[in-house]
């Protein structure tokens, strides 16, 4: 029987190291990922020989992860499958990329059927074309940034988050989120449950974060993680819409900062919201990292 439990920020090192075998590019195999969103998708973990099990929902609804790590995948999918038996549940799985989805076909032909979840796809881009915009398809994306530098020339600042003005962005978001009428969309209300636990415990959770002063006050701010041998995950990036350029300066500014690293960087999901859709769009992902759910045919 599999032992789920509540993740902790002591299962920070053996997560990120049977994560690292798998090498994913899917953001929902980083550690904060699946922290900070815990107890809004009810996820909980497991350890399977050397494989991360996730299962995320409410009793008689659960969906599993495909398992992340190495030895027998075959042998850990049985035993989700039997943890979803035991509990009553239909077998599903989510966030499946194309990777798994050939491993599945390969080792159990027939048995699944597998539906793409435009919603669910994650938009990566090449650290280079986010740091330097280079380009005739980036081109309005530049004119805000140097709209941005004329307007606030000699008054913006860039800074790597710290303890030392960690408050400020807290402060920021807090209003932020009165600005975005938070309290009255459950969406929002889970966005702020999880940018709560980053800002709790971001040392631990090895975030890294940059934000944007104009005038000494913070107007945006952005985190994120490692999340690969090649890639790096952004959470979370808030900015205030009056200050015109801000998103796209945050953007590029944390990039260069904290991401040349890496070869790509993950700015997540767009949940289906239109106007989300569009703007990550708008910067001409490399890859859109293809996800689908999975259940028995």
């Amino acid at each position: 029987m599999l032992n789920f439990k509540s993740i902790e920020l002591e299962d920070k090192p053996w997560v990120d190291e049977l994560n690292a075998r798998s090498d994913y590019r899917g953001c929902e195999y980083a550690f904060g990922t699946i922290f900070i969103w815990q107890f809004i998708y009810g996820t909980k973990i497991a350890r399977f020989e050397d494989f991360v099990l996730c299962r995320s929902g409410k009793a008689g609804e659960y969906s599993y992860l495909y398992p992340a790590g190495s030895g027998d995948v075959a042998r850990a999918i049985e035993a989700i499958e039997t943890d979803a038996a035991e509990n009553g549940c239909p077998f599903r799985m989510h966030s499946v990329n194309s990777q798994a989805r050939e491993e599945l076909e390969r080792l159990f032909p027939g048995k699944y059927s597998f539906t793409e979840v435009r919603d669910g796809f994650d938009y990566i881009y090449t650290s280079e074309s986010l740091a330097t915009l280079k380009g005739k398809k980036l081109h309005s994306k530049r004119n805000h940034i140097n709209r941005f530098r004329e307007n606030y020339e000699g008054r913006w600042a860039y800074e790597d988050i710290s303890p030392a003005n960690l408050a400020e962005c807290m402060t920021m978001n807090k209003r932020w989120c009165s600005q975005n009428d938070c309290m009255l969309d459950d969406d929002k209300l889970g966005e702020q449950c999880a940018v709560a636990q980053s800002f709790r415990h971001f040392e631990a959770l090895g975030f890294k974060g940059g934000l944007l002063r104009v005038d000494g006050e913070v107007v945006a701010f952005s985190m994120g993680e490692p999340l690969s041998s090649d890639t790096f995950v952004v959470h979370i990036e808030k900015a205030f819409a009056d200050i015109q350029g801000a998103y796209p300066m945050i953007n590029q500014q944390f990039v260069l900062a904290n991401c040349m690293e890496y070869t790509y960087v993950n700015r997540e999901e767009d949940t289906g919201a239109e106007g989300l859709r569009k703007a990550k769009l708008s910067y001409h992902p490399a890859i859109l990292e293809t996800k689908y759910s999975v259940k028995h045919l």
